[in-house]
Order: C-alpha cells, then structure tokens, then sequence
C-alpha cells in the first residue's frame, strides 16, 4: 500500500502560484522562499515519487522513526534527527518504513540564493540528539513559517515567514554553530577564557597569562582558540575591546584619550591605530559617522 498524502494531525500549506510569484520579484524575498511546508507524523506507507523532480529544493527533516530516500538510483537511510535536501530538477523517491514509520517536517524552497543551502555532498546528515541539536528550536522555526502561512498571504506575513526560512536552514548548514551557543557551559576552558578576557578589557594580556588562566600549554591553547574563534588570542582581545570602544564612543560623552586609557591603552594614538586597523576609520570619523545615522 502506498499513500501520497493524508495522516493523522498531518498538516501543509501549499502556496498558490501567484503568491510565488509575488514571493520570485519581491527583493525582501526573491533570494530565498518556501513554497509549499508541512508535517506528517507517523506517516506510515507515506510514498512520493517525482521521475522528472520538481522545480523547487526538497527538505526533508525527520523527527521521529525512519524511511528511505532514494536520489537518482542512489538509496539513503533517513532516521530521527536526520535531514535530507534533494536538489531541484533531480529524479527521486522517498517514502516511510511500514515497521517504523517516519514523522517528518518538509519544506519546498526555491530563490536566487536557495542553492546555496545545497550540500556539497547528498545524502542524509545528522544533527544530534533533541538537546544537542537545540530540536525545540528548530521545530519553532517550522512552525513559525508554517504558522504565518496560514493566516494570511499579507506582505508581512510573507516577508516574516522567508526571513525565519533564512535562520531555519541557516541552523542546519551551520549546525554547529546553531548547537554551540546552547552548549556553552562555565566547565569550557575557552569559553571561560573569553569571559576572563571580556571581565578583564582594562587590562593588556599576554597569551602566556591566557594559557596559564585555561590551563593549557601556550602553543595548545592558541590552537584551541583558533580553532573555536576563527582567530588568535590576542587579535580577538584586541576585538573585544574595540567593540567596545565602539559603544563608549557611540553611547557616552568620554574623550578617546579616557576610552583608551579604560581599555588598558596608555597612548592613545597608539590605540587611535588599532582602532582604523581594525575598523577602517579613526575613533574621531567613527564617531562622526555614527552621529550622522543616528
């Protein structure tokens, strides 16, 4: 038995095409848009099959059980918390398995900018446990989109509906670092190490003190760093206090000589240097810029 559509508490929305259209030339939306969402729970003999594919991307989010995915002759397990996103244009099939079936989120998406949400490699991803895969969130994100959907097709509620498109594809590409803000935790030597340092912005510290505050040697702890920021101790030190010598400049009436001594600079033209370094203007045209949008 095979059944296209139709379970229990099921629930869909598919857009008219003139809706899409408006959603393909409206330039809030046009990089990026849902076409048709839902969710199928226990979605026993669920089967779909497209020889030709369709003219939309295909997310396929299972949240509970498992089924198969089969893309261009090639078949890929898909269980709970794992996703799949089949490519437009593609010949494929998926459907539920009868001993376990599926519950499944799915959206169609398509815009300027909707292929580079592709993998580079198809097949199914994992995104962790419902904790570690922040799954709540995730869910909320569909709803959202789901949600505003069905009340309406007013601009608002289609502009709304693709901005949360954005983050909810956006946490499964980057899924680890939609993960890591909900495992931060004071037990993270890094983690640790950066609130030392934004507690600590007076000061000027050297990556031997950094290391020694981490527990690490000096050379494991700057690979450590790197490897969870993107940059070295100190070039990310020297971030922290500019972004906030952005705000006291922005948001209080101190001088850049007070700004500078308070972020542990003692010449202040030294720190005018790092500032333009870093944010490609001096304090003095930061300010002025800043003023002039306010």
């Amino acid at each position: 038995m095979k059944r296209g559509e139709g379970f229990k508490g099921e629930k869909s929305v598919v857009l008219p095409d003139s809706i899409i259209e408006n959603l393909r030339i409206n330039p809030l939306t046009k990089l990026l848009y849902v076409t048709d969402i839902g969710y199928y729970p226990h979605a026993k003999f669920h089967f779909r099959e497209r020889t030709k594919g369709i003219g939309q991307h295909v997310l396929i989010y299972c949240v509970e059980g498992e089924g198969l995915v089969e893309i261009e002759q090639q078949k890929f397990e898909l269980k709970q918390n794992q996703y799949i996103i089949i490519p437009q244009y593609i010949a494929h099939k998926y459907w539920s398995s009868t001993r376990n079936p599926w519950s499944i989120y799915w959206l169609h998406f398509a815009g300027e900018k909707a292929s580079l949400f592709i993998n580079p490699t198809v097949r199914s991803y994992e995104i962790g446990s419902q904790m570690q895969g922040r799954f709540a969130e995730r869910v909320f994100l569909f709803d959202e989109i789901y949600n505003n959907l069905t009340t309406g097709y007013s601009n608002e509620n289609l502009e709304y509906a693709n901005t949360c498109l954005w983050h909810m594809l956006g946490s499964l590409k980057y899924f680890l670092q939609f993960k890591s803000r909900k495992e931060y935790n004071n037990d993270d030597s890094i983690n640790r190490c950066i609130e030392y340092m934004k507690k600590n912005l007076n000061k000027q510290m050297t990556v031997d003190e950094l290391a020694r505050y981490s527990g690490f040697s000096e050379s494991h702890f700057s690979l450590l760093f790197k490897k969870k920021t993107g940059q070295s101790p100190l070039n990310f030190s020297i971030y922290l206090k500019i972004q906030k010598a952005c705000h006291l400049i922005e948001f209080s009436n101190m001088k850049i000589r007070d700004i500078a001594e308070q972020l542990g600079y003692e010449d202040p033209f030294y720190f005018s240097r790092v500032f333009s370094k870093v944010m490609g203007r001096s304090p003095a045209k930061f300010k002025k810029m800043r003023l002039a949008v306010l």
